[in-house]
């Protein structure tokens, strides 16, 4: 049996990224701050592990991936927050948890995972990036310039690790009506603005970045490394489909 570990897993993305794993016949480590949601989630797993930690604790980390008893196969790296305001009006302290949960708490956790599995000589990683790290959003702070961080920082695993048997790659969700972004999609006209804005005309699922995630770590997959898979339903590559012609 395949093992696994998801960071932020305790609901939203996380949750259903564990679940699809946990189908596909993966051990799954649910890693989150929340110890209550952790248990939640995990006992709705057939082969579910409750993980606490906060990501950006090397030491809690560390003690959780000791828990697990395992060294995993695949860690996902999908523990992420946002702060939403104008980049003037948040404050430095804003900038800090952004960066140090979504690019510094990834970093520590494929480094506990990396451990093993270097030793090992096989793994891989998976770190959820976003659209909005090659095209900023407003009103999001340093959000983007922490996935495009996390998107370099794929790159770098894949190189330094990959002559080693570690695999490294990140999965950007586009338009994705699950986790931090349900609160957005609750507002029915936002919801169908966007929903027509993108090529598939839907808002992407949490299951369809799940389900890239399982083909990523897949033998039919074997080959792909240091590559960030955009899930979005096409609507980064459509500036031109959004402005009149005439």
């Amino acid at each position: 049996m395949k093992q696994a570990i998801v960071t932020g897993a305790g609901q939203g993305l996380g949750a259903a990224i564990a679940a699809a794993l946990d189908v596909a016949g993966y051990r799954v480590g649910v890693l989150d701050v929340d110890a209550e949601q952790v248990a939640a989630s995990a006992a709705g797993l057939q082969h579910g592990v409750a993980l606490v930690a906060d990501v950006t604790d090397e030491h809690a980390v560390a003690a959780a991936f000791e828990t697990f008893a395992a060294t995993p196969d695949l860690l996902v790296n999908n523990a992420g927050i946002v702060r939403f305001g104008p980049l003037q009006q948040q404050s430095v302290d804003d900038y800090r948890q952004v960066l140090n949960i979504n690019l510094l708490g990834s970093c520590i956790c494929a480094r506990q995972a990396a451990q093993g599995m270097l030793a090992r000589g096989s793994g891989h990683i998976v770190n959820i990036t976003s659209v909005n790290g090659r095209h900023p959003a407003p009103e999001v702070g340093v959000y983007g310039a922490s996935k495009a961080a996390l998107a370099a920082l794929t790159q770098l695993m894949a190189i330094e690790w990959g002559p080693r048997g570690v695999r490294a790659n990140a999965v950007a969700p586009g338009f994705i009506d699950a986790g931090m972004s349900k609160p957005i999609y609750a507002n029915p006209e936002v919801r169908e603005l966007r929903g027509n804005g993108v090529p598939l005309r839907r808002l992407g699922e949490a299951d369809d970045i799940a389900q890239a995630i399982v083909f990523l770590d897949s033998a039919a997959a074997g080959y792909i490394s240091g590559h960030e898979l955009v899930v979005d339903g096409g609507v980064i590559n459509s500036v031109f489909a959004q402005l009149p012609r005439e």
